[in-house]
């Protein structure tokens, strides 16, 4: 029940102006689109928010009866909808991590326009949950040109709800979204709204040769990018990031879970160093440098932490969750830095080949660096595809 105060095509109407003031949302049909398709039919009652009150870092559920749930349907910002994939691990009902929410609008409306659909468009999206970028394809192509997956049997159920509610009723397929799905192939496009570190051949298989897929990707060190694949006659999708694009993995790509702490042996014999190398540099998100270590050091986690006082000190943390890490702590105007690894690699090490390779490639910024996925794998190149980044 909608609260007698609450006007949602009021609301509505106003964070459609916002995403157009902010650059989102440029296509008039995508507005269209929005305009009609009102966020809070598609917000699951709970959300999951922050334990403000402990302080611990779980999540407890918050449902329409609270004001906070209604102020935030229509924000520009993603709602979590599901905690430790519907199972909630605290004895108490609270959650520990998400593992499903409701994407930021103006993410939306930008990876939709990235789509570049046109009438008769035939799109796969990847990740149902709640319904609500379905239900946007729907309002710009007809429900008949959309198909979506949903490896959750519960979110695909609530998502096909919720869809009907609006009245649309897409293909809704319950299944693992890395297999896309191949019994309603092939699409013009496909859309990922799950993260990717591999992206799934299968994209690129159930893709018509022109077509194009659009997908989160990155890891666990590197700021997740937007990724505009185009598909060639040979079976071949490359393309390059098109800005920054932050979502949950895949189910079966997903990292360890745990605490940074989780994974560090402090009781391990260290190798001992100094580095030259800034570790303000080697994080600085959204970077060409930050970028070239991601994507040519496997495996890599970090965890980043400021002195409490003003002293300007800091130390990142690096770990790969099977047994290898590295710390490197930070001085201002010192003479280089400290570093202790750990473990068969020497993570730190590899961040450092990595980042000379950066300078002597005259230090690229991310929108030089493209992605190609071919059968045996994917490739990551600088330029041109042919001008491969090794690991």
């Amino acid at each position: 029940m909608v609260p007698p105060d609450f006007d949602a095509d009021e609301r509505l109407t106003a964070l459609v102006d916002h995403l157009q003031r902010v650059g989102a949302l440029m296509d008039d049909r995508w507005r269209d689109a929005f305009l009609r398709t009102p966020r809070h039919l598609f917000v699951p009652d709970p959300i999951w928010v922050r334990d403000g009150a402990r302080g611990d870092g779980w999540m407890i559920p918050v449902g329409r009866s609270d004001p906070y749930w209604w102020e935030n349907a229509y924000a520009d910002f993603a709602l979590p909808t599901q905690v430790d994939d519907g199972a909630p691990a605290g004895d108490d009902g609270r959650g520990r991590y998400p593992t499903s929410s409701i994407s930021q609008p103006s993410l939306v409306a930008r990876m939709l326009e990235a789509l570049e659909v046109t009438a008769g468009t035939r799109v796969l999206e990847i990740g149902t949950a709640t319904g609500y970028n379905a239900a946007l394809l729907c309002a710009r192509l007809g429900a008949e040109y959309v198909t979506t997956v949903e490896v959750d049997a519960v979110l695909a159920e609530q998502g096909r709800t919720s869809l009907r509610a609006a009245g649309w009723k897409p293909t809704v397929v319950c299944g693992d979204g890395a297999r896309g799905v191949p019994s309603e192939a092939p699409f013009d496009r496909v859309l990922a709204t799950v993260a990717a570190k591999q992206i799934p051949y299968a994209w690129v298989d159930q893709t018509r040769p022109g077509g194009m897929i659009v997908a989160p990707w990155g890891n666990d060190f590197m700021t997740t990018v937007l990724l505009r694949l185009e598909v060639r006659q040979d079976g071949v999708a490359t393309g390059r990031p098109t800005g920054d694009a932050p979502f949950m993995w895949l189910r079966d790509q997903r990292t360890a879970k745990g605490l940074w702490s989780d994974f560090i042996d402090f009781d391990a014999p260290v190798r001992t160093s100094r580095t030259g190398v800034d570790p303000h540099v080697v994080v600085e998100r959204g970077s060409g440098v930050e970028f070239t270590v991601g994507a040519t050091v496997p495996r890599l986690c970090r965890a980043w932490f400021d002195a409490e006082d003003d002293s300007g000190e800091a130390t990142l943390w690096l770990y790969d969750t099977k047994g290898s890490w590295a710390s490197v702590d930070y001085a201002p105007r010192v003479d280089g830095h400290r570093v202790e690894q750990a473990g068969p690699r020497s993570l730190w090490d590899e961040v450092e080949v990595a980042v000379a390779w950066w300078f002597r490639a005259g230090r690229p910024d991310r929108e030089r660096f493209g992605l190609t996925v071919a059968p045996s794998g994917q490739q990551v190149w600088l330029d041109e595809p042919g001008n491969a980044v090794r690991s």
